[in-house]
């Protein structure tokens, strides 16, 4: 049996469906891959000019130091992701956790809301979402949606032009409710009740199934979850063409493309069935 029809096997034999997801799972939605600084020059050449890396540049110290910077960037990757359209593998997996008992979950670290536009109802997001607000200066513990914030950018000197956002509040600047590289001030309370919803989800459902697709070792907060939830049954399924290895073997590895392997699975699910 290939390691392909293990994981359909798996999939099928499921009571859950959890699906685990890191930023690689953008990549077939035409998101840029920020992997390293070549990935990230190659998707902001401004940046490249400027000499400002990815880890640099998401420091929240540049909302106070420098905003109109901080909210260049991150006012250009809000309207990116929401002209964004999920790719089909999304669909894919919805699918087939719409046909189990338990359902489906998500679980990922991108702050790109694109599960929800894709049609999930239960998202647990990490590191927060930059489709919502927070004040810069923590006036309160409110976390609201940027349903109506438009942040125009200059493309040549990708900067911000004011009127920045704002706090409703304090009047104050607002920033995205995202956990930045040495962020002390993120307000975790909404992140956090997603992630106490999973839990309470995966305590219920034992006979889950974990699919992760997407997620590196640089940050390793997915692929340490996806271990965490899987690590009693071994129900684990990676899905990543660089990094697929799992420790201790505790699963099935596949080293391909992301939409790819799940078009392939999907067809061998649908034969299985008849």
């Amino acid at each position: 049996m290939s390691e392909l029809e293990k994981a359909a096997e798996l999939i099928d034999g499921a009571g859950a469906l959890l699906v685990c997801a890191g930023a690689g799972m953008g990549v077939d939605s035409g998101l840029p891959d920020f992997r390293g600084d070549e990935g990230f020059w190659t998707a902001y050449p401004p940046y490249e000019r400027l000499g400002i890396s990815f880890v640099e540049l998401a420091d929240p110290r540049h909302f106070a130091e420098d905003p109109q910077l901080a909210w260049g960037f991150y006012g250009h990757r809000l309207a990116l992701y929401r002209a964004t359209v999920p790719h089909e593998g999304f669909r894919l997996l919805r699918s087939w956790g719409a046909g189990k008992p338990g359902g489906i979950r998500a679980f990922t670290s991108n702050v790109d809301g694109q599960f929800q536009k894709a049609g999930y109802p239960h998202v647990a997001e990490a590191h927060g979402s930059i489709h919502h607000l927070q004040c810069l200066t923590r006036c309160s513990g409110e976390i609201w949606r940027a349903d109506d914030v438009d942040v125009p950018i200059d493309e040549d000197t990708m900067r911000a032009i004011e009127p920045l956002p704002s706090c409703p509040r304090c009047g104050g600047l607002a920033r995205p409710n995202i956990l930045m590289f040495g962020d002390y001030d993120w307000l975790e309370r909404r992140s956090q009740a997603q992630l106490d919803e999973l839990t309470a989800w995966r305590r219920a459902h034992r006979d889950l199934v974990v699919v992760e697709l997407g997620a590196g070792q640089a940050v390793p907060t997915v692929r340490r979850y996806s271990e965490l939830a899987s690590a009693a049954t071994g129900a684990l399924i990676r899905i990543n063409p660089r990094e697929p290895r799992i420790r201790h073997d505790r699963g099935v590895s596949l080293a391909s493309n992301g939409l790819d392997t799940l078009k392939a699975l999907d067809a061998l699910l649908a034969c299985s069935s008849t």
